[in-house]
């Protein structure tokens, strides 16, 4: 008797533990299909001459140059606090700006020491400008964008693919303001000439994932 109330007992908690599972079993699909969801399409590229002006960052190497001044011009790196050291003005925050917007600001502050100062700030080392591949490739690491780099150009400079990898869902992550956007990169259908636009035009701080 004692056995049939145990049994009946265990019964009744698995009959009500039942729909408990199924509703877990439900969430967890539901959030996989959410996670599931289409990459987007590739973003538009903009032309020569109409893309965002150079940002200056750390520890990029800057070349700043007064015209009949020499003692006043100086190369210098960004420091880790965005800042450059200028003769007569000591610290000028460099980080965050054009090239174009930090010669306004040193020849702003230099007019209060010579008349007219006529200032040129050169780009010599875009250090900052970097993307990062990591995954199934033959070196993981960081790659300079010293010139117009793409998806395979990336791929390329850190010794291409490993034999286990997924070359068909390739991820470039991209931070946004809002979200980091994923867009995909499949290189069978891109070799084949099915997806053309998805070889994407790097932008610093892309990070390519490549799986196996």
């Amino acid at each position: 008797m004692i056995g049939s109330l145990r049994y009946m007992a265990l019964g009744v908690r698995m009959h009500a533990q039942a729909p408990l599972k199924i509703v877990v079993s439900i969430c967890c699909l539901a959030g996989l299909l959410a996670c599931a969801r289409a990459a987007p399409p590739p973003p538009d590229e903009q032309k020569a001459g109409k893309r965002i002006p150079y940002v200056i960052g750390i520890p990029d190497i800057l070349r700043v140059s007064v015209w009949k001044n020499q003692e006043l011009s100086v190369d210098v790196p960004v420091r880790n606090d965005g800042k450059i050291s200028v003769p007569l003005l000591d610290d000028v925050q460099a980080e965050g700006l054009t090239p174009g917007e930090l010669k306004e600001v040193i020849a702003e502050q230099l007019s209060e020491f010579i008349t007219a100062p006529d200032v040129t700030v050169i780009v010599l080392q875009a250090n900052s400008h970097m993307v990062t591949v990591v995954g199934e490739v033959a070196r993981s690491g960081t790659v300079p964008l010293t010139r117009e780099m793409r998806v395979l150009d990336a791929v390329a400079t850190v010794g291409g693919f490993t034999t286990w990898s997924n070359k068909n869902d390739i991820r470039i992550l991209r931070p946004t303001p809002e979200e980091i956007v994923s867009y995909r990169f499949n290189y069978g259908a891109y070799v084949a000439g099915k997806a053309p636009d998805s070889n994407l035009l790097l932008e610093p701080g892309d990070t390519i994932v490549v799986p196996d």
